[in-house]
């Protein structure tokens, strides 16, 4: 895994606080920045995030209910969604980043309950053991 893959994994898993996370993605260039929302993108549809999981993901997030990406998030059609949602005005962009964040987070949790319980492969589910060592 890259770095930026480690480090949006560890906000996820809350092995970073996210208020960390927002200062990091506030210094990046606005290229940057795109691509980073898209990475997040794809590692929630990797990890299977659904429409259901917008509400946690939005409380998770700390941001309103109302607020663009937020509306976008419960809309159905995920992957759809999440394509606007990576292409939204740059005022938009750090609240995207935390939803993206935290749905990537509660995908993730779900997965490692159903299919990761006994131990498995993926390398960001290790992030937790190296960082303790």
């Amino acid at each position: 895994m890259d770095e930026r893959a480690v480090m949006l994994n560890e906000l996820a898993q809350g092995i970073r606080r996210l208020s960390q996370g927002v200062g990091w993605f506030e210094g990046l260039a606005d290229n940057e920045q795109f691509q980073v929302l898209r990475d997040l993108a794809g590692f929630c549809i990797q990890a299977r995030a659904t429409s259901d999981d917008g509400l946690e993901s939005i409380r998770r997030a700390g941001i309103r209910p109302t607020h663009t990406p937020a509306v976008l998030i419960t809309r159905g059609r995920l992957t759809e969604q999440l394509a606007k949602i990576i292409n939204l005005p740059q005022d938009e962009r750090v609240k995207s980043f935390r939803l993206l964040v935290a749905l990537l987070g509660v995908a993730d949790d779900r997965r490692r309950l159903r299919t990761c319980t006994g131990g498995c492969g993926h390398a960001w589910h290790q992030l937790r053991t190296e960082a303790d060592t």
